[in-house]
């Protein structure tokens, strides 16, 4: 079993910055993949971002892609996401998820926190 507890989310202008952080406990060592995806109102949960946990290899959506770094540190057992020129369309409740994929897609993740609000105001 592994928990995930998400926490850094908030309120901010159009253009700055926020980054959010993901502490996992329990069996952490048994997922390949940490991950990011997002939830903003009346719209079906998406993909930001994923990273593998043993050699660092990224891969993000297109829409945040330039703007948005997953990062992770596994001595923390913490995962990031730094999250830079946000949008007000970037508003949305922010997940962290843990599973052994396929990359990106919901259905890969075995464990789900259970979010944090990050609201860009224009």
């Amino acid at each position: 079993q592994v928990q995930l507890v998400e926490s850094g989310g908030g309120l901010v202008q159009a253009g700055g910055s926020v980054r959010v952080s993901c502490a996992a406990s329990g069996r952490t060592f048994s997922s390949v993949y940490m991950a990011w995806f997002r939830q903003a109102p009346g719209k079906e949960r998406e993909f930001v971002a994923t990273i593998t946990r043993s050699d660092g290899d990224t891969l993000y959506a297109d829409s945040v892609k330039g703007r948005f770094t997953i990062s992770r540190d596994n001595t923390k057992n913490t995962v990031y996401l730094q999250m830079n020129s946000l949008k007000p369309e970037d508003t949305a409740v922010y997940y962290c998820a843990a599973g052994n994929g396929p990359r990106g897609r919901t259905s890969g993740m075995y464990y789900w926190g259970k979010g944090t609000l990050v609201t860009v105001s224009s």
